[in-house]
């Protein structure tokens, strides 16, 4: 008997997104059931699978949930085996990773969502912290490498990339150009999306965009 491996998804989420691309990344077949988050319905399945957060995305392996995206990711890469680690192998280099997707989950994603879901003052305070953020993450972590792993594509390449789909929204939204203050980050970007385990999980800008537009016209906060 096969491995059963189901993942509790959402096209736009920026977290399952990673999974998506950890899955690819490591060649596992599965089976994603796409949760109707628009319209704020939970499954009794991601109930079931996530009591505590309610939230996806789920791995489900075998009938056992694993939850968490950044957990996620690091359980497929320990389970599977067979392609290319997605983190370092020195325990220092696996740290930092772990380090900058805490960042980015603790900071750049704060900032991230008031881009779209505020006005004014609390906006343009959002679109300063959010670019601080990617140049922090330019600066302190990519330099002039390829990825941010140096060589290797890897773990905080697929945490990041979460939120690159997200880019044309947060200009849209923000009225700002991401690559006029991080172009390296922007390069990256482009670079990663060669890759078919990116380019094949990530959803469309412009879809991502038309999702947050009438996420605020359901609740009323055009």
């Amino acid at each position: 008997m096969g491995e059963e491996v189901v993942l509790l998804d959402f096209l736009t989420s920026i977290f399952a997104t990673r999974v998506r691309i950890a899955l690819a990344e490591k060649e596992v077949k599965y089976e994603s059931k796409e949760e109707d988050l628009m319209n704020l319905k939970k499954s009794p399945l991601l109930l079931k699978m996530n009591p505590i957060y309610k939230k996806i995305p789920v791995l489900i392996h075998n009938g056992r949930p694993v939850c968490e995206s950044l957990i996620i990711v690091e359980y497929v890469d320990e389970v599977w085996k067979g392609k290319a680690s997605l983190l370092p192998s020195h325990p220092c280099d696996r740290a930092q990773a772990r380090f900058w997707a805490d960042f980015i989950d603790k900071k750049l994603e704060g900032f991230a969502r008031k881009i779209w879901s505020t006005k004014g003052e609390e906006q343009q305070a959002a679109k300063i912290g959010f670019i601080n953020c990617l140049k922090t993450l330019e600066e302190g972590a990519l330099g002039d490498e390829p990825y941010f792993g140096g060589d290797n594509f890897g773990f905080l390449d697929v945490a990041l990339l979460g939120h690159y789909s997200w880019f044309y929204t947060y200009e849209k939204f923000g009225k700002f150009s991401i690559e006029a203050d991080c172009p390296k980050l922007m390069a990256w970007g482009k670079r990663c999306m060669e890759r078919d385990s990116v380019s094949k999980s990530l959803a469309d800008p412009i879809k991502v965009y038309e999702s947050v537009l009438l996420w605020q016209k359901l609740r009323g906060q055009e």
